[in-house]
């Protein structure tokens, strides 16, 4: 098993920049552009306002093998919450010594505050909101712009979120990059949140 001493070190920012690298569509993109894509998607999540969740909540096993957290979909709205990764995230937490961040029942939480996010930008206005912040130009006519969507940029805005609707010291990146290095799974998703249409 691959150890995660030495993840701590990292912020937060840069597992977003890991987390884009990792997506299809950037490959080969300058690095520079993903850490300002990361930037603006971290700052974007951090301000967006909580919204109530209208899902239903379904507490499974399974997320481990999968290589999932929780998961959004919507149709029906419904959050899948893993209580089998849950729990190894928060034994994660506490034999990394990292509760001053992630305090007792926040992974939880934390992954419902992240799926809420999914469920707004799906249905509400702060997707479009999100890809002008990001300023992914993909079409111009005169002095209107067409923003593409950013493969990656609603994860990063959603875990944001979640670290500060929760209150945690760090953002749950890096519990989800502990997970993979843990071989707490068998996937090798940079994040472990899965969104459904």
């Amino acid at each position: 098993m691959t150890t995660t001493v030495g993840l701590a070190a990292t912020d937060d920012i840069e597992f977003g920049v890991r987390l884009l690298a990792a997506t299809p569509t950037h490959e080969g993109r300058d690095r520079e552009l993903l850490r300002h894509w990361a930037t603006v998607a971290t700052e974007f999540g951090a301000r967006l306002a909580p919204a109530p969740s209208r899902a239903r909540v379904v507490e499974r096993d399974g997320g481990l093998e999968h290589g999932l957290l929780a998961r959004y979909t919507s149709r029906p709205a419904t959050v899948e919450l893993y209580t089998d990764t849950v729990a190894r995230a928060e034994a994660l937490v506490d034999e990394n010594g990292w509760r001053h961040w992630y305090p007792a029942g926040s992974v939880r939480a934390a992954a419902l505050a992240h799926e809420a996010v999914h469920e707004q930008l799906h249905h509400g206005t702060a997707k479009a909101a999100l890809k002008e912040a990001l300023g992914h130009v993909v079409l111009r006519l005169g002095r209107r712009r067409l923003y593409g969507h950013v493969a990656g940029a609603e994860e990063i805005a959603a875990h944001a979120h979640a670290r500060t609707a929760c209150g945690l010291g760090r953002s749950p990146l890096l519990l989800t990059a502990a997970l993979a290095t843990a071989g707490a799974h068998h996937t090798t998703a940079p994040h472990a949140h899965g969104r459904e249409k």
